[in-house]
């Protein structure tokens, strides 16, 4: 058995794939029904990696409710502080700062919980990052 893909619905396309470009996936393909009104957007960090599946359903005009029950997505990064400070340059909120130079939470434009994970040791604990509170839910 090979783990493929998650996948997420999302209202906006453009402003999702455009938040999860900011952590570095990369849209591998993309797939328009019209007879199913529908748009998949696979991204990925890379070849062989799984891939995160966007599911637009055009006639969708609310936001969907996402239920805590769904938990959150997770990626590994090469250095948290600086792609928190990415994020946070390009208006994304950082929910739950990374305090311990090791986790940091943050949502899409959909609502979904991204939990971000410094790769290898934790990094030093830094300011800002260290006295900064964290934020709504996450």
């Amino acid at each position: 058995m090979r783990y493929l893909h998650t996948m997420v619905r999302v209202l906006d396309v453009d402003a999702a794939t455009r938040f999860f470009g900011l952590l570095g996936l990369k849209e591998v393909r993309r797939r328009d029904s019209e007879r199913g009104r529908f748009t998949l957007v696979f991204l990925s960090t890379g070849p062989g990696a799984p891939e995160l599946e966007l599911t637009h359903n055009w006639d969708q005009e609310e936001p969907y409710t996402g239920g805590r029950n769904f938990g959150h997505l997770a990626y590994e990064v090469d250095d948290i502080y600086a792609l928190c400070d990415h994020l946070s340059d390009n208006g994304v909120t950082i929910l739950r700062p990374p305090r311990d130079g090791r986790m940091a939470f943050v949502r899409s434009p959909d609502n979904i919980s991204v939990e971000l994970l410094q790769k290898g040791e934790a990094k030093p604990i830094q300011e800002p990052w260290a006295s900064m509170p964290s934020q709504g839910e996450w």
